[in-house]
C-alpha cells in the first residue's frame, strides 16, 4: 500500500474529521484526499493551524503515544495584559481538570511574543476591545490533553481568544494560509517530526 502524508492548516471552526456533523464545517470541505486518509490526532474546532494527514498507522501511533513526547508549540492569544507570574505557573505545570479529574500539567516551555506573530486573520475575527490587551504567548508542550492549552491559560487568570498550533517538532505552517495543504514524502515527515 502507498502511504499518503499531508500537512494542512486547519481553519477555525472547522471539525477535525471527514464526515460533517451539526451543520458545522470538516475537513472534507476544504482537503481532498483518499478515502483512507486521516487525521493524526485533533485540533479543537475552535483551534486553527498544523494537522497532520496520512494513511499510515504507524506514523499515527507514534506522534500520539506520550511515550515519545512530540513538541507541540502553539501560539496562543489571550485576554488580559499576561503577567510574568502567569507566564513562570505556566511553565511549572498548573492544574487542569482532564476527564472529571484533576490533572497537574508536566513543565513546559512559554513566553509572551514582543510582537504579534506572523500569522494570517482569523475569520471571523475575535472580538476587539480596546481597553484591554490581547498579547500573545508561545508554549511549547510535550503533551497533548484534551483542550490543554484553554484550560491551562485559563487556570492563570488569562483566558484564550485565539489558538494556533505552529508546529510539531521540526514540521510548521509557516508560510501557509488557513485552508492550505502541502503532501510530503515519508522521508520528509519522518525527519521533520524526528521518528
Amino acid at each position: 500500500m502507498a502511504f499518503k502524508y499531508y500537512v494542512i492548516y486547519k481553519p477555525y471552526e472547522v471539525l477535525t474529521r471527514f464526515t460533517p456533523e451539526g451543520g458545522k464545517s470538516c475537513l472534507a470541505d476544504y482537503f481532498k484526499v483518499p478515502p483512507d486518509v486521516y487525521p493524526v490526532g485533533r485540533l479543537d474546532y475552535d483551534s486553527e493551524g498544523l494537522l497532520v494527514l496520512t494513511n499510515d498507522k504507524a506514523l499515527n501511533h507514534r506522534v500520539l503515544s506520550p511515550r515519545y513526547a512530540h513538541e507541540r508549540e502553539y501560539w496562543v492569544q489571550v485576554d488580559g495584559a499576561v503577567t510574568a507570574a502567569a507566564v513562570a505557573q505556566l511553565q511549572e505545570g498548573v492544574q487542569i481538570t482532564v476527564d472529571g479529574k484533576p490533572y497537574h500539567t508536566r513543565r513546559c516551555s512559554a513566553s509572551i511574543f514582543e510582537e504579534e506573530p506572523p500569522l494570517p486573520p482569523r475569520n471571523p475575527p475575535i472580538r476587539f476591545r480596546k481597553s484591554i490587551p490581547a498579547p500573545w504567548i508561545k508554549m511549547i508542550l510535550r503533551e497533548g490533553k484534551n483542550r490543554q492549552v484553554r484550560k491551562m491559560t485559563a487556570a492563570v487568570g488569562f483566558p484564550t481568544l485565539r489558538l494556533v498550533r505552529y508546529r510539531m517538532e521540526n514540521l510548521t505552517i509557516a508560510g501557509m494560509q488557513p485552508g492550505e495543504m502541502k503532501a510530503l514524502s515519508k522521508e520528509e515527515i519522518f525527519r521533520d517530526l524526528r521518528i
